[in-house]
């Protein structure tokens, strides 16, 4: 048990400092209402999460540490459902709803899709 969290925790301390870089490093090229970075660490964990899950089926790996440390661990740091919702808390007390809306949606339909091809490509 102790070593199942000891690689749920270094995964998600890896997962935590890529979200933060991503967010540096969009910063840098991106300065709009649209929380891009946000968007950009969900849909990219989305779809590393269904690679992850995949290639784990495919070698019928169903309870190992490598599954708690990539998708419990690294996944669970690096994508953030609770920024996500600030965000767009944000959004809407800043009368962008629409844009709010379209934060939503698009995170939605690109998140289900991007497990999709994940788990599509490791399959």
């Amino acid at each position: 048990m102790l070593k199942t969290i000891l690689y749920i925790a270094v995964g998600g301390a890896i997962g935590s400092v890529l979200r933060f870089l991503t967010t540096l490093l969009v910063s840098k090229f991106w300065s709009n209402n649209f929380p891009l970075a946000t968007f950009i660490a969900n849909v990219a964990g989305c779809f590393l999460i269904g690679i992850f899950i995949g290639f784990l089926a495919k070698n019928q790996v169903t309870d190992s540490n490598l599954k708690w440390f990539l998708v419990t661990g690294f996944c669970g740091g690096f994508t953030t459902f609770s920024t996500f919702s600030v965000e767009n808390y944000n959004l809407f007390q800043n009368n962008n709803s629409l844009l709010a809306f379209g934060y939503i949606g698009m995170s939605i339909i690109l998140g289900l899709f991007a497990v999709w091809l994940g788990l599509f490509i490791s399959k």
